[in-house]
């Protein structure tokens, strides 16, 4: 992996993890933990989706939107934790 995608790995986590926080209110994270949620979120959706057959395309919106989706998922599940 060259540096120029180490960088847009980090860009796309941290904007996914940013939407992700957002949506479901009440997380701010900052911006390791935006990169932290949204590259968690990636592996979740990763994993996920293609056993639910779901495709959202390729490119960097796609990834993007994936990942705000695994993250936000992520996230939903850490609050129904937290209140158990």
């Amino acid at each position: 992996m060259g540096i120029e995608s180490l960088v847009i790995f980090l860009i796309i986590g941290a904007v996914a993890g940013w939407l992700a926080g957002v949506i479901v209110k009440g997380y701010g994270f900052g911006l390791l933990g935006n990169i932290v949620v949204g590259i968690l979120g990636a592996l979740i959706a990763g994993l996920l989706f293609p056993r639910l057959g779901i495709s959202l395309g390729a490119g960097y919106l796609a990834a993007i939107l994936s990942a705000a989706l695994g993250a936000i998922i992520l996230l939903l599940l850490l609050r129904l934790v937290r209140r158990a």
